[in-house]
């Protein structure tokens, strides 16, 4: 055992370091600055089951628990944050609502596919109007007979350009306000489904970000996950677990940030030694490992209450927040201690920085975070 990990821990663990190390490390830089999906390393990344860690092996999946989930991420951020995103989203945001809340016949429609790596999910709640206030929904989604008729524009939607699938989330009973909230499972190819605006990002630039469009497309009532007026409890739930996900991307992209600048500190020389004899430099490394490894502590604990089975939702929150300011922490002293060859694409630091700032913002802005944490603090 190593920090509490089990030997399968650390066996997947040097799996992902490997397969970042190899395959994801040689292109970064060209993918980023193309802002290229990496359609063959996630092809790869489903062989190894990395699409599908938290899917049951019925369903095609690994079933390892959230633990070795983070251990991944970390591994697969630590090299790459924008193919990480596309592996959080997959396994958080769309797999798990579907095996909690979807029925047995859309378990064995999709999970399979979606474990395998070979159809990806994007999840579809954020609007021009409603992106923390996920409750203020203007999607619409009217009951008709045994379908629902969709309509409605989604905004930043991760993977949206690549999906075979959505979760979109939608307005049916607007008097009831977020009880009148429904999610549903739609299909890329149904009529009605547009594939609108890819952004142009500051960083994770290989996952791809568009506007969803939905204009009059049927749903069949089978497609809706959960009961009826459940969605905003679903989105609120797949949340918690999302943000593990990206406490984990955190928390890699810090690590992988603070190992470049470590080793350029004992190579680079000024004034007839290594620059990490100087003080300055010194304090700086201690200071970001000190909140690195912090950071992964409470993102362990997070994880291993979901594994346990708790309510992980503060724990979840903690560690998003942590995680995430210290990704921008990092990678901004990072930047620093390499000077101006930090500034450049090729010694990877400034990636991670424009990577480590999005952390603060999705599944959940830092100062949601701090709210959440605070409502819980209220209750205690």
């Amino acid at each position: 055992m190593k920090f509490g990990l089990s030997e399968f821990h650390l066996q997947i663990k040097g799996v992902a370091r490997d397969f970042a190390e190899s395959v994801l490390k040689p292109t970064v830089i060209e993918r980023d600055i193309e802002a290229r999906f990496p359609e063959e390393e996630v092809r790869q990344m489903g062989e190894l089951g990395f699409m599908g860690m938290l899917v049951p092996e019925e369903y095609s999946g690994l079933n390892t628990g959230y633990l070795a989930y983070v251990i991944v991420m970390e591994e697969i951020a630590r090299v790459d944050g924008g193919t990480s995103t596309i592996m959080s989203v997959q396994n958080s945001l769309i797999e798990w609502p579907i095996l909690r809340y979807g029925s047995e016949e859309i378990k064995r429609r999709y999970l399979p596919l979606l474990a395998r790596g070979e159809w990806l999910g994007a999840y579809c709640l954020s609007e021009a109007e409603a992106g923390s206030d996920a409750a203020s929904q203007k999607s619409t989604a009217i009951k008709k007979g045994d379908r629902y008729i969709l309509n409605g524009t989604k905004v930043w939607i991760t993977t949206g350009g690549h999906a075979s699938l959505f979760i979109v989330f939608a307005q049916s009973n607007p008097q009831l306000k977020h009880k009148g909230i429904n999610a549903f499972v739609v299909e890329r190819n149904w009529n009605g489904v547009i594939i609108g605006k890819k952004e142009d990002k500051m960083g994770i630039r290989t996952s791809d970000t568009h506007t969803i469009i939905f204009e009059d497309v049927e749903v069949p009532e089978t497609h809706r996950l959960g009961v009826e007026g459940e969605g905003f409890k679903i989105a609120m739930s797949v949340l918690n677990g999302g943000r593990i996900g990206i406490a984990a991307q955190a928390v890699g992209i810090a690590q992988g940030a603070f190992e470049i600048a470590a080793k350029y500190a004992t190579e680079r020389h000024t004034f007839g030694k290594p620059i990490i004899d100087h003080q300055a430099i010194a304090m700086k490394l201690a200071e970001m490992k000190t909140r690195i490894e912090a950071a992964r502590l409470l993102l362990y604990e997070a994880a291993y209450n979901a594994d346990l089975g708790r309510d992980y939702s503060l724990q979840a929150s903690v560690a998003k927040y942590y995680a995430s300011e210290t990704a921008m922490f990092v990678t901004t002293e990072a930047v620093q201690i390499l000077g101006g060859y930090g500034y450049v694409r090729e010694y990877h630091v400034e990636r991670m920085m424009r990577d480590a700032k999005i952390t603060q913002i999705y599944e959940g802005t830092s100062e949601i975070q701090q709210l959440v944490i605070s409502r819980h603090l209220a209750r205690m």
